[in-house]
């Protein structure tokens, strides 16, 4: 199936809880970006965490969205050419990707390479190759990686600017598939959102360091890369990233706590300077008029407004 070439952006949000604030930010900016430009907007649900991703989340995460005042063109619920649109039900796409990689199995857990490497939990460890000329433990249940290929990787962020990383140097040979048999985000967000015809994505600034690693596997598959824009984390009152810590609520406690939508979406567009901090009521479709992503800055705010 040959894909389109118009603007075609997405929101791929990972059901294995409530959506949080800053999540719910990155889908009003990614649907704001599209709406904008008269593309088409997909939603897709990025469960290939089988073991955390729950349907009644999916659920959830939709209504909340909805009620937020964002709609979509295609996704699970909706249908579309390009379905399916959970990425549990695409399994022989990644597998048929696979094979045009030029991988090998391996036997390390994240706990081994991060004590190899001296690092804490969380800390992401440059692979070192150990099992490149064969698996360590070959008993053990085996992950599969990507051999990486060497070279500088050049991606210009629509607001970050320009990022440029040796893949090979800097991360290693790539995790495409778990030891547990899930496939890894790297392969799985990659593969659809060719496959999609997405043209542009809007996500977290937390995302920004995957994006060479991801640029490099569409261009191994034969692909085009998109367009990407990473909007800065949102901030508490503090100006650190807004957290549990914070105490700040999930988006379907304000729903169903009487909450309306615009005093959320103003937040929202008050935390990366859309509106000033006067506005404190606007629904999503009324931001379209001005969007533009070269207005986007991080603002602190105080989400106890919303209480």
């Amino acid at each position: 199936m040959s894909v389109p070439s118009s603007h075609r952006g997405r929101y791929a949000p990972s059901p294995t809880g409530r959506l949080h604030l800053g999540n719910a930010r990155s889908a009003l900016l990614a649907w704001l970006e599209t709406r904008r430009a008269g593309g088409v907007f997909v939603m897709r649900i990025e469960d290939v965490d089988h073991q955390r991703s729950r349907p009644e989340f999916e659920e959830r995460l939709l209504t909340d969205l909805r009620w937020l005042g964002l709609d979509w063109d295609e996704g699970p619920d909706v249908g579309g050419a390009y379905g399916p649109y959970r990425q549990s039900e695409r399994d022989e796409r990644y597998a048929a990707a696979i094979e045009a990689l030029d991988v090998f199995p391996c036997s390390c857990s994240r706990r081994e390479l991060r004590e190899e490497a001296s690092m804490g939990e969380g800390d992401e460890p440059i692979y070192p190759g150990t099992c490149a000329a064969g698996p360590r433990h070959p008993e053990r249940p085996l992950a599969l990686r990507w051999r990486t290929p060497a070279g500088i990787v050049e991606v210009e962020d629509r607001i970050a600017g320009t990022l440029r990383q040796d893949v090979r140097a800097e991360v290693g040979d790539i995790l495409l598939r778990r030891r547990d048999a899930a496939w890894a985000y790297q392969l799985a967000v990659v593969v659809d959102d060719a496959a999609m015809g997405i043209t542009d994505v809007v996500r977290g600034a937390d995302l920004l360091m995957s994006t060479p690693r991801q640029v490099l596997l569409h261009r191994a598959l034969d692909a085009t890369p998109p367009r990407f824009a990473h909007v800065p984390l949102i901030l508490g009152e503090d100006g650190h990233k807004l957290s549990k810590r914070h105490g700040a609520p999930d988006l379907s406690a304000l729903r169903e706590g009487g909450i309306a939508p615009e005093r959320v979406v103003a937040l929202l567009a008050r935390s990366v300077g859309l509106v000033g901090p006067s506005r404190t009521m606007i629904q999503a479709q009324e931001l379209l008029a001005e969007f533009d992503l070269s207005r986007i800055r991080p603002v602190a705010v105080d989400w106890r407004s919303l209480a």
